[in-house]
């Protein structure tokens, strides 16, 4: 093996520089720095597939009765997103970031218990409770997030749960804030 001493290596005018052949493995030894001034492309990943979802209009949801939550996409890169349900698309198992932030109101201020809910394939990954002390709320902001290991073909969806004891309890609309659901793989 022979060693090369340069200060800097240029292609040939309008072309590219190109190091090393298909299969070869170029090395960057420990204690090494690469610093990039340009433009990258193909090094590490992308964040998609990515979501974000809002509630469009005020959904009334059931006392004592876990019930689905109806969203509208803002944003879907791989057009996952239907309905009230994101879907892995093929090719993009792996770890995903998963978040949801629901507002409830109640309309005799008579709101005990919410429980909201982030499910895979039916069956509860992430969920948060939060119980009313010795007083009741009007309204009531939970959220709840984590990491997940997701296959191709699961299908992800927020539902909630809720405890009144009189009154109509919903879940706002708030515009593109107030009550969302989004998420995004994880490059690894």
């Amino acid at each position: 093996m022979a060693t090369l001493f340069v200060d800097k290596v240029d292609p040939q005018s309008g072309t590219s520089l190109e190091i090393g052949s298909s299969g070869d493995t170029i090395t960057i030894p420990s204690g090494a720095t690469i610093t990039n001034n340009g433009t990258q492309t193909g090094f590490g990943g992308t964040n998609t597939p990515a979501f974000i979802t809002y509630k469009n209009g005020a959904q009334t949801i059931a006392d004592a009765t876990t019930t689905n939550v109806t969203l509208t996409e803002t944003y879907d890169s791989d057009g996952a997103f239907s309905s009230s349900t994101f879907t892995v698309p093929s090719g993009k198992a792996g770890k995903y970031w998963l978040g949801a932030k629901l507002m409830f109101y109640n309309t005799a201020g008579d709101l005990n218990m919410a429980i909201i809910y982030i499910k895979k394939n039916g069956s509860q990954i992430l969920y948060l409770r939060e119980q009313a002390d010795s007083n009741i709320w009007y309204q009531k902001g939970i959220n709840v997030s984590g990491i997940v290991d997701l296959a191709v073909g699961d299908a992800i969806t927020v539902d909630v749960y809720i405890d009144h004891s009189s009154g109509t309890t919903t879940v706002s609309t708030g515009g593109e804030g107030e009550s969302i659901f989004t998420g995004y793989k994880i490059i690894t």
